[in-house]
């Protein structure tokens, strides 16, 4: 269950795989990568007060944090949800 999070500034220019936060559950704390290089455009201010949201809805209100993309060529370098799960599973 996650208890903690940390997001970073609205501003923030990240690059792919920078550390852009920090998400805490009852057993570990764990880095925020960015999937993708650009400009932190918003945060998900409701996880400040209520970052379990995180585990009640992952994939609708619980996201991190939005990207205004650089270069949106890195899409093409992400897994999609069933080659996630293929290399999870491994």
């Amino acid at each position: 269950d996650v208890v903690y999070v940390e997001l970073p500034e609205i501003g923030a220019v990240l690059v792919a795989g920078d550390d852009a936060g920090v998400v805490e559950s009852v057993k570990a704390a764990s880095d925020i990568y960015a999937p993708v290089s650009g400009e932190v455009i918003a945060i998900n201010e409701l996880l400040e007060n209520a970052p379990e949201t995180i585990n009640d809805s992952p994939y609708d209100d619980g996201w991190f944090f939005r990207l205004k993309m650089s270069d949106p060529d890195e899409l093409e370098d992400l897994l999609d949800a069933d080659s996630y799960q293929d290399l999870a599973s491994d």
